[in-house]
């Protein structure tokens, strides 16, 4: 049903910022231009988004028509681009950014007066929306960054990855300082969490209504997906992302050369590339495994899609993660799923689509990720009902059309109350008026 369809066909008016909006890229672009696409189902929706989105979303757009959305696209001045190279630059330009979106924003709502603002992204809890100071209910999120790697597994960090960890605590304790970060959690009306770590550090900041909502979705043709049926004596095993020191393929390495002892001829395919790969290679030869161990490096996603296809098992080692879309695809593909139990894996995969490893040490996460590898190995009937069951419940929980029902439900309970709310005081301001008209 749609939300609309009690309203007389009027539609709510919603302000969207989506910094980061391309609908030919995964993350957080192609999540921002989902959610943009289902809410243009329901809504009339004006969105604010960077310039160099433009000729991505206008391809697209030229295709496949979205009436009912209104881009407005914004950058700032050159003079204020130039040094906006690596993380930390990238997040000091999206800040910079941000304030400007709000003097925009402004504008567009004195013309047009928005039911709803809705903060997509970046969702980093410690990072503001200074939409928040526009007079109108603001949903922030969903919103991540909350989640860190458990102290145990520091000690076998690189040094890039101990760089990489020191220094985004550094930035989230300082984004949480920020007054604009704490006003953006208290005035929110709803925020909108990936992970239970995010939930706990937006409550912190005085946010007093969260709630726990992935931001990840698949879209619904997913019949390319389904893998071929599984080989006898061939047990393939895929990891797929950017080789980053968060990923654990280090852990994974070292789990895959623990199962080759008693599954010589199982295989570990690598898709994917990143700082951390010259280090994965040199520790393959390091534990004797370099000759079954594939690193298919970068590709586009279709590429790599085809990859997962051809593998059985997903090991997903990441030591945090809000919500990975590589764990929803591979599921859509019928691979299940071995993952360490914490931030967004912990949510997305259940006991009918994969196997959850606790993370207390390195040793023991290598040693039962091992164990989970073999018994899948071991056991065609297991790999095949908890294929079966990873397919279904992508199908049945993180459908893109689904989520965008439920987010038109969420805007809808945001916004009828308070209208509700305004007109009662209309009536109440008439009413104390006409009385005391009668009493003069």
């Amino acid at each position: 049903m749609n939300p609309s369809d009690d309203r007389n066909g009027r539609r709510w008016r919603i302000l969207i910022s989506a910094y980061a909006c391309d609908p030919g890229r995964g993350s957080e672009p192609g999540v921002g231009w989902h959610l943009v696409r289902q809410m243009s189902r329901f809504e009339e929706v004006w969105v604010i988004t960077r310039a160099n989105n433009r000729g991505p979303i206008e391809q697209v757009v030229a295709r496949e028509p979205l009436p009912n959305a209104h881009f407005v696209y914004f950058d700032l001045p050159p003079w204020m681009r130039f040094w906006k190279r690596g993380q930390f630059g990238v997040l000091l330009y999206y800040y910079l950014w941000q304030a400007g979106v709000y003097f925009i924003a402004r504008k567009f709502h004195r013309e047009v007066g928005f039911d709803l603002i809705h903060h997509v992204t970046f969702a980093k809890y410690w990072a503001p929306s200074f939409l928040v100071l526009l007079p109108a209910p603001l949903l922030w999120g969903p919103i991540g960054g909350g989640d860190s790697p458990p102290r145990a597994f520091w000690g076998a960090f690189s040094f890039r990855g101990m760089l990489y960890e020191t220094i985004r605590a550094i930035a989230r304790s300082i984004g949480q300082l920020d007054p604009f970060v704490r006003l953006t959690a208290r005035r929110s009306a709803l925020v909108l969490a990936n992970t239970q770590g995010s939930r706990s550090k937006v409550l912190s900041l005085g946010a007093k209504n969260v709630h726990l909502f992935s931001h990840m979705g698949m879209e619904t043709r997913l019949g390319a997906l389904t893998p071929k049926s599984f080989e006898l004596n061939r047990f393939r095993i895929a990891s797929l992302g950017r080789f980053l020191q968060l990923k654990g393929y280090d852990l994974g390495l070292r789990a895959f050369a623990r199962l080759q002892r008693n599954f010589p001829e199982s295989e570990y395919w690598l898709i994917g590339d990143g700082p951390e790969r010259k280090r994965l290679e040199k520790l393959s030869v390091e534990l004797g495994v370099r000759d079954r161990v594939k690193f298919c490096g970068s590709m586009p996603r279709g590429d790599a899609l085809a990859c997962l296809a051809e593998c059985d098992v997903l090991l997903h080692p990441s030591l945090y993660d809000s919500a990975p879309s590589a764990c929803l695809e591979a599921m859509a593909a019928q691979l299940p799923i071995v993952c360490l139990n914490l931030s967004g894996p912990a949510l997305q995969i259940t006991e009918t689509s994969g196997i959850r490893i606790p993370a207390e040490t390195p040793q023991q996460v290598v040693r039962d990720l091992a164990a989970a590898l073999a018994r899948l190995a071991g056991d065609p009937a297991l790999l095949h009902s908890l294929a079966k069951g990873a397919r279904a419940h992508v199908e049945a929980n993180c459908d893109w059309n689904r989520k965008g029902e439920q987010l038109a439900a969420i805007y809808d309970n945001l916004i009828r109350p308070r209208l509700q709310n305004h007109v009662s005081d209309e009536i109440s301001a008439e009413w104390k008026g006409s009385s005391c008209q009668i009493g003069g």
